[in-house]
């Protein structure tokens, strides 16, 4: 069984805020409130994540439209393990979970997301993602990209 991490409910939880505003500031929209107890929940216990089985169902609806809102996979199409790697240079999965991506459920794959970013050792998480990113910048029209980088 994969866990949530108590920041991927506070990240849901702030996905919802810009959603659903409170209109008079103290009034919560129902998806915030079902995250909020599962949240204070935790807070109280000293918990750090809370397994995805027995999740109240509208706190789970409420996670699944934040968790679908997000990047599905870390791939950033430079897969290493296709040349032998245990671990993808590119995303920082392993190869079991490159080969497992689609099988594995929405908690697992924010678990794996977790631990590679927490690793911050894959290239999505270096230069080349910088790169990348500059490169996806659209230039004006009619102007040639510079040689000078």
């Amino acid at each position: 069984m994969a866990a949530i991490h108590i920041t991927d409910i506070e990240a849901a939880i702030n996905f919802w805020r810009e959603r659903k505003p409170s209109p008079d500031g103290i009034t919560l929209a129902p998806e915030l409130r079902a995250l909020a107890e599962v949240y204070a929940l935790m807070v109280f216990h000293h918990e750090d994540e809370v397994d995805e089985v027995g999740f109240p169902a509208a706190a789970w609806a409420a996670w699944m439209a934040w968790y679908q809102s997000t990047p599905d996979t870390p791939c950033i199409a430079i897969c290493s393990t296709s040349q032998g790697d245990d671990e993808c240079k590119g995303c920082g999965r392993s190869f079991d979970e490159v080969q497992h991506w689609p099988a594995m459920t929405p908690a697992e794959k924010r678990s794996t997301w977790r631990r590679i970013t927490m690793q911050d050792s894959a290239w999505r998480f270096n230069k080349y993602s910088e790169r990348a990113r500059e490169a996806s910048q659209v230039r004006p029209e009619n102007t040639p990209p510079d040689p000078a980088g």
